[in-house]
């Protein structure tokens, strides 16, 4: 599974709908809206969530993945220590991280991809992604 920043992961792109995911992934293991009308699918098999944005017609615009084979530009994240993390992934080409640490958890963000790796007792669990914003126009940049 290749995580690709602003892109998506594998074959499921940003900007997709809800039906090209489905026609692409299958039926999702669990569907549910969060609190703010988003619709979220789960993928159990593939550690997979979805977000389609209800305030963008509901397009594919965030990705969380736990599956131990994603790759993030070379690096499979998942199971790293958190000393392991960092240096891997600006040897990667990911050079900037901000750190938030709550309860268990430390999140490690890189703004500049729309990227959050998240370690629970200093292990990596998941990777987070999101659709690009364009600066000019304020609106996401699609990929599909």
């Amino acid at each position: 599974m290749i995580l690709t920043p602003f892109f998506g992961v594998d074959d499921l792109l940003f900007g997709m709908k809800q039906e090209d995911v489905i026609a692409r992934k299958g039926a999702p293991s669990r569907q549910f809206n969060d609190e703010d009308g988003n619709v979220i699918f789960l993928y159990d098999s593939a550690k997979l969530r979805l977000s389609f944005y209800e305030e963008e017609d509901f397009r594919l615009g965030y990705v969380i993945t736990a599956h131990p084979d994603v790759e993030l530009a070379g690096v499979k994240p998942i199971g790293l220590t958190k000393e392991a993390l960092l240096p891997a992934m600006r040897e990667a080409g990911f050079p900037k991280w901000a750190t938030e640490a709550f309860d268990t958890y430390e999140n490690f963000v890189n703004e500049e991809h729309w990227l959050v790796i998240q370690t629970e007792f200093g292990e990596v669990v998941k990777v987070e992604a999101g659709a690009a914003i364009n600066e000019k126009t304020d609106e996401f940049d699609w990929k599909f």
